[in-house]
Order: structure tokens, then C-alpha cells, then sequence
């Protein structure tokens, strides 16, 4: 059995390189026969087609916008709940440019959440709530009309709406590396990872009767978390950074208590996607340690998202 170390968390590549390659093949390595295996407590293979190549799992290890973070969690069979996204009527709660950066990053995982079950109407809301969120912190006024526009005109079609969303949070991610703003930029992208987990621990999982494609898909976060914590350490000179990375490094402390394991050969690491490929995983997280997890991002979310 192998697994993808936590100790690679010192090392691990904020943009992808081909370093991410030998860091994942330096960290995938066969355990020793002496060495006493935990016993995994949610496994997700599937019992009669372990080894069926055609039904990859891809787990996200890089840093993600706020849609596509929400995309990971697309198949989970979330209900949709109206009362659990952040009401767009909040948005002139957050006048500080740290609280418009990291609520920026909620309202962008909540139209994907909207998105997922063709509540389209009211995506045109969130996008003009983005819009004034990305002016707080110094965008153009102009820089998401178009698509506000063009949301608009194909709020029926789901494949060019995924689209827009897309291209605006890659717009605005550009512009913040341009302006030398990359500490916003984490703050943003920690708003939609929080807002994600959030989702996905409250409407998915379930802790009396858990779900390993649901565990799967939360576990694999230390991942995506461990690439976050890397990038927002490059920025401390930002005191707001400073303090939220060490709300998420108190986080990781329950996801290194855990560790995946994959079967021998079954792992492929595209480094361009930032995805590693299997066809399941291997778990020894604990019911209580998700728990854990579970109520300290719901806490987190409430700090992020109330003044």
C-alpha cells in the first residue's frame, strides 16, 4: 500500500512545475514490511471493481478558484438549501478589504453551489454582488460588466454561465498578481475553500452514517489546504494574512491526523491539472476526527462572514 506523505507539507508547490512531479514521487513511496500499517477506516474503492481504470477519482492538490473548488464537491448529492449560502444582501456588511476578499471567495463557491441545481436567476444577483465586492478592492467598475451581461442573456444556458463564472474569477485573479496583491488573493481563495468545506460538512456528510465517497472527498482536502497554507506564507506582511493562516494551520493540525493510502500503481500525478488520478483511496480519518473538522470550519465560516 502506498501513500502521499504529510511531511511533503514543507515543500509543497504553490504553481505548478515539474517539481511536483519528484516531490509526489519522492513522497509516494512502498512502506516497509516492518512497518505497522494503520487499518483504514473508510476505504473508497468500490468493493467489486477496485482496480476498474475507466471510473477515475481525481483529487485536486493545487490552488483553486472559488467555482472550482465548488466543482470538487459536484457529485456528493448535496441538497440544495437556500438558507445555508450567504444571503447576497450582505455584501454591504463587508466594507474592510479583507472581509470584501475573503466574502468574495464564499460568493463565488455559493453561485456555484446555485449553479449546480439550475437555480440560474438568481446567479445574476451574486454576479453583481462580486462585482461590487472586486470594486472594493480596487477593480474597475467596469471590469465584470460584460459578463454581468452576458450572465444575463444566457441564464439558461448552464455550459456558457459555468463559463462566465470562470473567466471572472480568473479575471480577478490576474488582476490582484498584477497589482502585487497576492495576500488578497489568498484571503479570497481561503473565503471559497471555507465556503466549500462548509457545504460539503453540513449538507453531505452525515456522522451516524458517513458516507466514503463523502469522507473521501473531505479528506482529500488536506491536499488543496496544505498548497494554501504554502501560498499564504509567501505574503505575512499582511497582518490579516498573519492571522487567518494561523486559524488554518490550527485546521490542518486534525488533517495530519490522518493519512491516505493508495494501491501499488494506482496513482498518477497530472501536473499540468494539478490532479492526482486513482481509481479510489484508503483512509484511517476517524468519525471524530471529521467531526472536528466539521465544527471548527462552521466556526471559521461564521468569523469569515459576520462583522
Amino acid at each position: 500500500m502506498w501513500k502521499i506523505s504529510g511531511t511533503m507539507r514543507q515543500i509543497f508547490p504553490v504553481v505548478v512545475t515539474l517539481c511536483a512531479l519528484m516531490i509526489f514521487a519522492t513522497s509516494c513511496k512502498k512502506t516497509e514490511k516492518s512497518t505497522r500499517i494503520p487499518v483504514p477506516v473508510f476505504s473508497t474503492y468500490l468493493p467489486d471493481t477496485p482496480e476498474d481504470t475507466t471510473k477515475m477519482r481525481e483529487i485536486y492538490y493545487g490552488l483553486l478558484t472559488p467555482v472550482e473548488v465548488c466543482n470538487i464537491f459536484e457529485r456528493l448529492g448535496l441538497s440544495f438549501n437556500d438558507t445555508i449560502i450567504l444571503a447576497h444582501e450582505n455584501q454591504d456588511l463587508y466594507m474592510s478589504s479583507y472581509k470584501a476578499a475573503m466574502n468574495l471567495g464564499v460568493y463565488g463557491v455559493d453561485m456555484g453551489y446555485m449553479k449546480l441545481f439550475g437555480v440560474n436567476r438568481q446567479t445574476v444577483s451574486y454576479f453583481n454582488t462580486i462585482k461590487v465586492l472586486s470594486e472594493r478592492l480596487n477593480m474597475p467598475d467596469t471590469f465584470l460588466a460584460d459578463a454581468i451581461r452576458s450572465v444575463d442573456a444566457e441564464i439558461n444556458n448552464a455550459d456558457t454561465l459555468t463559463k462566465l463564472m470562470n473567466d471572472a474569477y480568473q479575471k480577478i485573479d490576474e488582476h490582484l498578481r498584477q497589482e502585487g496583491s497576492e495576500g488578497t488573493l489568498g484571503l479570497m481563495l481561503m473565503g471559497g475553500w471555507v465556503e466549500a468545506m462548509y457545504l460539503a460538512t453540513q449538507l453531505a456528510y452525515d456522522p451516524k452514517n458517513p458516507d466514503p465517497q463523502v469522507v473521501g472527498k473531505i479528506a482529500e482536502q488536506k491536499y488543496s489546504l496544505i498548497s494554501l497554507l504554502s501560498f499564504m506564507k509567501n505574503y505575512y506582511d499582511d497582518p490579516m494574512v498573519v492571522f487567518y493562516t494561523k486559524k488554518l494551520k490550527y485546521l490542518n493540525r486534525w488533517f495530519n491526523t490522518f493519512e491516505i493510502y493508495y494501491h501499488p500503481g494506482d496513482v498518477r500525478i497530472d501536473t499540468v491539472r494539478q490532479v492526482i488520478k486513482t481509481t479510489g483511496t484508503e483512509m484511517t480519518v476517524t468519525v471524530e476526527t471529521l467531526n472536528e473538522i466539521r465544527d471548527y470550519i462552521a466556526k471559521l465560516r461564521a468569523e469569515i462572514t459576520t462583522v
